[in-house]
This record gives C-alpha cells, structure tokens and sequence, in this order.
C-alpha cells in the first residue's frame, strides 16, 4: 500500500493561472492527478514529460494504446497508472473484464486477445524484459502493424515505463477513482 503523501510534494492549489490551465486542458474538468501534480512542481520536468505526451490520436486505435499501456504498466508493477488508464479508458476501449485482467495476470497467448493483439501484447513483453525485438518479434508485428504503429508501440512502451518510473519511485498514493489490480 502507497503512503498517503508521495516522496516528492505535489503542487497544492491554488494553482498558477498556466499550471491551471494546462491541468484543464489534460484533465477536461477533473481534478489534476497526482502525478501531474507532483511533475508540474518542476518546470523543466513537467515540460519534458507533458512534451511525451502519446494520447493524441496516433496511428492505433484506442484500444491497441491502451493494450500496450496497460501491459507495460501491470509488467511495471504500476498500480497507480494502471489504474488510471483502466478506469478512464478500458470502456471506451472496449477492453472486457477478462482482458483488463489479462493485462496484469495473463499470458500474451490469452484466448481473450485477437491474434494481432497477442502479437502486440508479445511485443511490450519482449520490450519490457530485453529493450528489443528480436527478428521473429519484428515480423510478428509487421504482419499485422504499420511502420508508424510500430514506432508508436515503442513509444508508448518507453514512455509509460518512464511514468512507471516516476509513480513507483515517488510512491504516489493511488487514485481514489482508480481501478486497482485484480489479486
């Protein structure tokens, strides 16, 4: 269990009228989570991270995102991210309960997942524990992803263990809306 404050203080408000605003435009209305928090609290930082940003619309689908950011936070060991992007994506996402679980507990050859999505989930296993693909990976991937999927799917990998990093090493405290990893 997280401690009720993070090893680095969060911004408390009010809030400079910049932080302010880009808290409303990432959050659309909702409070900031705690690890913008945190971030914004250091300039350099959170201009860096935010710049990082991969929600945009990018080359796969919402659910090919959140598949991939899901996996590389529950390989993580990211409660907290993980968390976040089940509850506030896995419906739109249309991702099941058996597959918000897989994510954390499954095996990338679960029957839950399309066979491009157990090459996908494959693919963030393999660059979670060795930092590549090798050729057998790669055109796995290739047969059923682009060139700018594949680049993206690297992306997110590398940025949302970097968010890992950061909410595992500041022990953020998990989000009261936040799902939380099945036991």
């Amino acid at each position: 269990m997280s401690p009720a404050m993070p090893r680095i203080a969060p911004l408390e408000p009010p809030y400079a009228p910049e932080i302010q605003a880009q808290f409303d435009r990432i959050m659309r209305g909702a409070p900031p989570l705690m690890l913008f928090r945190v971030m914004a609290g250091h300039t350099r930082a959170w201009e860096k991270f935010r710049a990082g940003g991969l929600l945009d619309r990018g080359p796969l689908s919402l659910r090919e995102r959140e598949i991939v950011i899901d996996r590389t936070c529950a390989k993580n060991a990211c409660e907290y991210e993980w968390g976040v992007h089940v509850a506030t994506f896995a419906a739109a996402a249309h991702l099941t309960d058996e597959q918000v679980h897989a994510t954390v507990r499954g095996d990338a050859d679960a029957a839950c997942w399309s066979a491009a999505e157990q090459v996908l989930v494959a693919a963030v296993d393999a660059l979670h524990a060795r930092a590549t693909l090798d050729d057998a990976e790669f055109k796995a991937l290739s047969a059923h992803y682009d060139e700018a999927q594949i680049l993206e799917i690297i992306l997110l990998c590398g940025f949302y263990r970097t968010v890992s990093y950061l909410a595992n090493t500041m022990t953020l405290p998990l989000e009261a809306s936040a799902a939380r990893f099945p036991r």
